[in-house]
């Protein structure tokens, strides 16, 4: 079904791709500090899951209509910026180790890492941009975009849930002192609140 060839030649681009530090890493990083390694874990299987509905979308051309249509990228990006902000005043909002904190739950932080990647724009036009480059026409395509998706999203999640981990143990420690809590409360909310801005600039130069 894949080239052998063009498989091996995918793997080192999408590692790469992977290490390179972009929203969906800075978005782990943030819920691990502010929930610890569980909920960090959990935000890197969303945004992981995420990756491959975009990749089936894409498979089946859906993405390809969507990026077609200006109104459905604005509606996209508008709800993505907005949940962003909800995340910043949640995280602000709630002292770490309350019980109802935001994203302290593996299941909401699920949820949270599904919207975020499902509202970034910028996956969708990677994906559009970067698969169908290692896809051979000549066979069934939606199959082939599933491989390659699934390399992209195994690896994201390993490096993700890695960051999200190592920051979780940091943000465990940093919680034991009020000042330092509410410190790294408000650098999560500044994460969350960076990256809506960032998916608003970018919406306009697309």
């Amino acid at each position: 079904m894949i080239d052998p060839i063009v498989f091996l030649a995918f793997l080192p681009a999408a590692l790469a791709l992977n290490l390179t530090p972009g929203a969906d890493m800075m978005f782990c990083l943030a819920q691990g500090a502010r929930g610890g390694a569980r909920p960090a874990l959990a935000a890197s299987a969303g945004i992981s899951v995420g990756t491959m509905v975009h990749v089936t979308a894409a498979g089946l051309g859906l993405g390809a209509v969507i990026a077609a249509a200006p109104w459905a990228f604005d509606a996209i990006r508008w709800a993505g910026v907005a949940y962003l902000l909800w995340l910043a005043w949640k995280t602000l909002h709630n002292p770490i180790g309350r019980a109802d904190a935001v994203g302290v739950r593996p299941a909401r932080a699920f949820r949270d890492g599904l919207v975020v990647n499902l509202t970034n724009l910028k996956v969708i036009l990677f994906i559009l941009a970067f698969v169908p480059q290692f896809v051979e026409p000549g066979h069934v395509v939606l199959p082939q975009f599933l491989v390659f998706g699934a390399v992209l999203a195994v690896g994201g999640f390993v490096i993700n849930g890695l960051v999200g981990v190592f920051s979780g143990g940091l943000g465990r420690a940093l919680a034991r002192n009020p000042r330092a809590e509410r410190a790294l409360r408000l650098v999560s909310a500044t994460v969350f609140g960076a990256l809506a801005m960032r998916l608003l600039l970018e919406g306009k130069q697309t």
